[in-house]
């Protein structure tokens, strides 16, 4: 048996040879399906390793809860774009802080309440910018480098904000516009710190600081502004309670809302997996660009193999002459078809890791590999290897050995 692999390998690699140029654009055409399938999954690696550590850069007695629709993936992507405003769906709110701090073994929690709104300064006016609602806990439990000022606090009785590095050149055309005020909502607030510049703006908060104004949301609450809570991150006394509290936040959750359950409570990896809707969308997108382009790289490999049964009959009749079976000439072409394909699965993720790399260059996004990636990368190959090759060896194998015999190229 292995000597009859070894021929069929052999055969295969001189039929290779024989037409490089052929078996090359061949192999291109999956090398390029597959090199976008090592893009998307090197990109979803890559923020998936970047937020996790830095869930565990804060620690690991981090717990989260996060609004939750009860419904599948797909429907709740749908739900959220074709929703008004997507904060209006969280049942979570600034109640619920207090509940939640009473709770033993609960240090430190902070809602995340984001919202748009305009702001203005005596140089610059900008639409649409995010602004964060939360309390001195926040700072607690993801503790922000500030670049100038301080952070917010509870006992200044002034309207305060903090503002992102970016946003803060853009609004007041310098990087330190500590003690100067904007106006937001029609009230006015003196910026008391800016954060330094993040280099990650990819995070569980779902937040871009350098592009946020923070401010407390107690005065929110002051301004007569009802904030929705997307979010509200928790400190664990310590680790080994991490179980124990976030049962005790979900049951009296549940009692506060009257049973009502749309909500997840969250700590560990389960914090680290993206939660982006327009994220899932276009990897799901990518991921079907990638798929069609298999898909044309695979009838790529059907039609030269088609050439190649044709261009070979005579060889099939003097194959099948000398006692070759049926078989034999089956998993010879069948053969062949599966190395241009896993040439061409190992181009595309050579090709794959080199487009990854540049990307990596202009985005915070690191090339990620893994065995999963490697397996993925040429089980599909192997794959389309198998579909696309089955049907021109299944009919080298079916030729009549006397009507082959008289063929001639």
């Amino acid at each position: 048996m292995s000597l009859l692999i070894k021929t069929h390998l052999k055969l295969a690699r001189i039929s290779i040879k024989e037409n490089r140029t052929r078996s090359f654009l061949t192999c291109l055409g999956i090398a390029i399906g597959v090199a976008s399938i090592i893009l998307i999954l090197s990109l979803m690696g890559s923020i998936s390793r970047l937020v996790s550590n830095q869930v565990k850069n804060i620690g690991a007695d981090l717990i989260v809860v996060r609004p939750s629709t009860n419904k599948d993936a797909m429907s709740g992507i749908i739900s959220e774009l074709t929703a008004s405003s997507s904060y209006q769906k969280s049942n979570l709110a600034v109640s619920d802080v207090p509940v939640i701090k009473e709770i033993e073994k609960v240090s430190a929690v902070a809602p995340i309440a984001l919202s748009t709104r305009s702001v203005s300064t005596e140089k610059n006016t900008m639409d649409s910018v995010t602004v964060l609602g939360t309390t001195t806990d926040f700072n607690v439990i993801q503790p922000l480098a500030m670049r100038y000022g301080s952070f917010i606090d509870d006992t200044n009785e002034n309207k305060t904000a903090v503002v992102g590095h970016t946003l803060a050149l853009q609004l007041f055309n310098t990087t330190n516009p500590v003690g100067k005020t904007l106006t937001m909502m029609g009230n006015r607030f003196i910026v008391m710190g800016v954060l330094s510049e993040v280099e990650e703006s990819i995070n569980f908060n779902n937040v871009d600081f350098d592009n946020t104004i923070i401010v407390n949301i107690k005065t929110l609450e002051q301004m007569g502004v009802s904030e929705q809570i997307q979010q509200i991150n928790i400190k664990a006394a310590n680790t080994d309670s991490l179980a124990e509290v976030s049962n005790n936040i979900r049951e009296r959750l549940k009692e506060k809302k009257s049973g009502d359950v749309n909500f997840t409570v969250l700590y560990g990896d389960e914090i680290t997996h993206p939660a982006g809707s327009l994220f899932t969308i276009v990897s799901g997108m990518l991921t079907l660009v990638a798929a069609i382009s298999l898909v044309v790289g695979g009838i790529g490999v059907m039609n030269i193999m088609l050439v190649s049964v044709a261009e070979r009959t005579h060889e099939i009749g003097i194959r099948k002459a000398v006692g070759a079976s049926g078989q034999n000439i089956l998993l010879q072409f069948l053969f062949e078809a599966l190395i241009l394909s896993l040439l061409g699965g190992l181009m595309g993720l050579i090709l794959g890791y080199i487009l990854a790399f540049f990307v990596s260059i202009v985005t915070p996004f690191a090339p990620y590999i893994s065995l999963q990636i490697l397996l993925v990368t040429f089980g599909t190959a192997l794959l389309v290897g198998v579909i696309f090759g089955i049907y021109p060896a299944l009919k080298a194998a079916s030729k009549n050995p006397i009507e082959s015999l008289k063929h001639y190229r």
